[in-house]
């Protein structure tokens, strides 16, 4: 199954990139740009990768992106990510980025989007990774917060294809970002929404009904409402899940007891992704695997995962039959 994973073709749809900031490259960045950061060495910063909780998570989350500054700081972080999507063989990545991280740090959101989209650019080039970009409202932050980024956004709207909602869920529903997403769909946007990780399955709900996303981002606690499950196999609205990541911040116990492949044989749009691979442990082929190793499935059930994926992408109809085609005649002769 290692060898058959390694060489599937893969659909990344839930990936921040800032959390894919490698330990390494933060110390790199941080002598570069004269930031001060609270750790001696990348073994320190990977020793500190216990989480308890989501929020455990973001308190290290948000100092590491502090190293970010420059334009070519957010073109190197991305373009590392790429190389390994090239070593994962993940074809098309539709990757979130977090302006308020960096605007409320002084930051000005061009230099955000021209270091990130000019690695995606030269990633499609030379590597031919196929991509989009979302934009992400901090759900902690105010809906005033929000409004003004999406202003910023605007006139990138043909770099931007949609915007999301993340950060700690506990306290932030759905219906707190109504009117900013209904703002952001008039102006062109496509919408996701992290819901049913922390959060009940009620906030997947809300994200559906009330923000109008076309995926829900980790969708895991969705077995609490046993109607919203066959409601979400009937509409195959997408499930970006993160397997690694849901272990780490302990939403499982351990791999074994996690519900992706239950979701899958359920019907389920489901997709397998890495979230934040540097803090969590694994990009898209460690996830794989870790879901392999702990149930038992198929090879055609692997690959459905991928199949799922291409549905649930933003790609266009022609990028869509190229994936398919090539998933496809890898599942015939793998």
């Amino acid at each position: 199954m290692e060898n058959f994973i390694q060489a599937l073709p893969k659909i990344e749809l839930h990936l921040h990139i800032e959390g894919s900031l490698e330990p390494e490259l933060m110390f790199e960045l941080a002598h570069r740009n004269r930031v001060d950061i609270p750790f001696a060495s990348a073994d320190e910063v990977r020793a500190a990768y216990e989480f308890s909780n989501l929020q455990s998570f973001l308190d290290i989350y948000y100092q590491g992106a502090n190293v970010l500054v420059e334009e070519q700081d957010f073109f190197d972080l991305t373009w590392a990510y790429l190389e390994r999507c090239r070593r994962d063989n993940v074809v098309h990545t539709e990757i979130f980025f977090d302006p308020q991280t960096h605007t409320d740090r002084g930051i000005a959101f061009g230099t955000v989007l021209d270091g990130i989209t000019r690695a995606l650019d030269r990633g499609r080039d030379e590597l031919g990774i196929t991509s989009h970009l979302i934009m992400c409202f901090l759900r902690h932050l105010d809906e005033d917060a929000a409004f003004a980024t999406l202003e910023q956004a605007l006139p990138h709207r043909g770099r931007i294809i949609g915007v999301g909602l993340d950060s700690g869920e506990a306290g932030n529903p759905p219906e707190k970002f109504e009117r900013v997403f209904a703002r952001a769909r008039d102006a062109g946007f496509l919408a996701v929404a992290h819901a049913g990780e922390e959060g009940p399955a009620t906030y997947i709900r809300d994200a559906i009904d009330r923000l109008g996303v076309r995926r829900i981002d980790h969708g895991v606690r969705c077995v609490e409402d046993a109607a919203l499950v066959d409601e979400l196999a009937v509409s195959r609205m997408p499930l970006t899940v993160c397997p690694l990541s849901n272990v780490k911040l302990c939403v499982f116990r351990d791999m074994r007891e996690h519900n992706i492949v239950e979701l899958l044989r359920r019907g389920l749009c489901v997709t397998i992704n890495s979230d934040d691979p540097a803090y969590f442990g694994g990009y898209m082929n460690d996830n794989f695997l870790a879901v392999a190793d702990a149930h038992d499935v198929s090879q055609q059930e692997i690959a459905q995962f991928s199949l799922n994926a291409i549905e649930a992408s933003f790609a266009d109809a022609t990028r869509k039959q190229e994936m398919q085609a090539i998933v496809s005649e890898y599942l015939a002769t793998g």
